[in-house]
């Protein structure tokens, strides 16, 4: 959601903030701005709705300079996108803050700081963390343990960045349930909501933990764990590059990402399956054993993790004979869930700090102690909180749409599926069959890509307000994804339905400006399928099939359009199916004129409920 960077340094440390505020562009958000304290130790702040670009303008027309300094991104959660709203918010010309989270009782502290006199010039939770601060430090606290006693207030997830003008070399950050990282330089230091934010100054990094509060100066680096004790945490060295997190010669992040995948699907299998089987070691040391015991499966993830989830049900229940739940984890962790200490917790996500499906974690530590998460980022909470754990290797997806970090999940889903099914009953011919299919999809996908005839589709589109997915079996969920994109990036509204669902209602809405798009492998299931289409085309609507190249679909008229897919295997089609789906969606936004990698409203990382 929201971004946070911060410096204390012996250089100006604005034009590393901004250059760090335009790196987290990718995480959703709708103002920025930034306070640095100047020479005369005074609080500088700017502030602008809109871009990052928008604030380096004002900038360059009223520069402000100085040691230290916060900036931020703000994701709008409570008052309206404006400049008064947008962070840092200072409180009495002293304390300045930046927040990303949400204070949940903060209604509850602004009448307590209303009655000592605070006065509050925004609509947003995080000014009540700024007076809380300055209400300890009038009572005699120094900044640090105004901090420590104002973070015991807050009721809800938060990082924190925090300066003020009596202690102009001081720089407090604290994180409980939001992601905070500290960059370590030569006599300085920043912190950032993620490694990328950094990437020019540094490349070594320490990841606070959930209640660490950070004591930062120029020199020196104390680190504090929710029990007040001084604590050392691990520094470690980034394999990232600056060079990656850029587009390269593409015209969007998205782009980029898509046509990264026959690269970043091989990775993610490399040394992971030998001789034609997965290696359970590839899931952590214990991995053998736990699966020994699994006889159940629970899958909580969002949003396009979720879709994963779901085609992975189909996987083993089908492949592995396992019964497996697949629940959106804002809905699971408010309900009281019926999990068997033999069930293996299964969380997704591209970032690993996904703020309801760390909280589901959580709440099922006591029931099974069987848990996998499926993850992107090494560092991110959710790995650090698993028991094992499968990295996807997708690298740095910088596109709020997710691409890359979806179809790796789908892999790492189905060497998962791979190895508890040779427990239940997969023959070693089965699973060699699938693996070679795995490793023969980024020859398959590259095909894919060298096609023009999906940009070609999107000049159907670009007036198109509504459209409806289709998909049967295992390609419902990668219908639901399609259409997810779709809205995600051009703001067209797409709903997706098992195709033999068309009859029981939703065929009422077919109409001629009612496209529908459906995905079409030779699984067994194409006739049905086609029958589906018929009931469509039978109502003057328009299709659009991704279809088998073995499949003859020339009987269902002029009004189907048909773009050929190289001929897969069925158990792996769903990973090969979902690349059109992106390209497709990518291509009607970029024909509409949307911000492709950056959709309005959206946010890369929810670290919030």
């Amino acid at each position: 959601m929201c971004g946070i960077v911060g410096a204390v340094a012996e250089r100006n440390v604005t034009p590393i903030l901004l250059e760090g505020l335009r790196r987290l562009e990718y995480r959703g958000y709708d103002s920025a701005g930034i306070a640095v304290l100047n020479q005369d130790n005074c609080l500088d702040r700017e502030r602008k709705v809109g871009k990052v670009e928008n604030l380096a303008e004002s900038l360059d027309k009223h520069p402000i300079k100085g040691f230290l300094g916060i900036a931020h991104t703000r994701w709008a959660t409570h008052g309206q996108p404006s400049e008064p709203n947008a962070h840092p918010h200072i409180c009495n010309k002293t304390v300045a803050v930046v927040h990303n989270g949400i204070i949940e009782n903060h209604t509850e502290l602004r009448e307590q700081q209303k009655n000592q006199g605070f006065v509050f010039t925004s609509e947003t939770d995080t000014e009540v963390v700024a007076h809380q601060v300055q209400s300890y430090r009038l009572k005699g606290d120094n900044l640090l343990n105004a901090v420590k006693k104002a973070s015991q207030d807050f009721e809800g997830a938060y990082a924190l960045g925090v300066i003020c003008t009596d202690e102009p070399g001081r720089l407090i950050a604290t994180r409980s349930g939001s992601p905070l990282v500290i960059g370590v330089g030569f006599g300085e230091y920043f912190i950032a909501s993620d490694v990328a934010a950094l990437l020019p100054v540094t490349q070594r990094f320490i990841f606070l933990e959930e209640g660490d509060i950070a004591d930062i100066t120029k020199g020196s680096l104390t680190i504090y764990d929710k029990n007040d004790k001084v604590v050392e945490r691990e520094t470690r060295t980034s394999e990232l590059s600056v060079d990656a997190v850029s587009r390269g010669e593409f015209r969007h992040y998205m782009m980029k990402e898509i046509y990264e995948q026959p690269r970043v699907l091989l990775e993610a299998m490399e040394g992971r399956v030998y001789d034609g089987k997965v290696l359970d070691n590839a899931f952590g040391a214990d991995a053998a054993v736990i699966f020994d015991q699994v006889k159940q499966v629970q899958i909580i993830a969002c949003g396009t993790s979720y879709h994963a989830g779901m085609v992975a049900r189909y996987w083993l229940e089908s492949l592995a004979g396992i019964p497996c739940n697949v629940e959106v984890a804002s809905e699971f962790r408010y309900r009281h869930p019926v999990v068997h200490p033999d069930t293996l917790v299964v969380t997704i996500s591209q970032s690993g700090e996904t703020a309801d499906t760390l909280a589901a974690l959580r709440s099922l530590q006591q029931k099974t102690e069987h848990s996998l998460a499926i993850c992107n980022v090494p560092e991110s909470s959710l790995v650090r909180e698993s028991k094992l754990v499968l990295m996807t290797r997708a690298g740095p997806e910088i596109g709020v749409a997710s691409t890359k970090a979806f179809t790796t999940q789908l892999v790492g889903l189905m060497l998962l599926t791979l190895a508890l099914g040779r427990r239940h009953g997969l023959s070693g011919e089965k699973e060699n069959a699938i693996v070679a299919g795995l490793k023969n999809l980024p020859t398959l996908i590259d095909k894919v890509l060298q096609g023009d005839e999906i940009e070609n589709w999107s000049e159907n589109f670009k007036d198109t307000l509504n459209s409806i997915f289709l998909g049967r079996g295992v390609q419902y969920p990668i219908a639901m994804e399609g259409a997810l994109k779709l809205k995600e990036i051009s703001y067209i509204h797409a709903e997706a339905y098992a195709a033999g669902e068309l009859k029981h209602g939703p065929l009422a809405l077919v109409d001629p400006q009612m496209p529908i798009i459906a995905v079409a492998p030779k699984d067994g299931l194409e006739d049905k399928l086609k029958s589906n289409l018929q009931e469509v085309l039978a109502r003057n609507g328009e299709v659009y099939v991704f279809a088998d190249e073995r499949l003859n679909m020339s009987d269902l008229g002029n009004n189907c359009h048909v773009i050929k897919i190289p001929a897969v295997d069925p158990e792996v089609a769903p990973i090969l199916y979902a690349i059109p789906l992106q390209l497709f969606s990518y291509y009607v936004a970029v024909r509409k004129g949307t911000d492709v990698d950056q959709p309005r409203n959206l946010a890369k990382s929810v670290t919030v409920e």
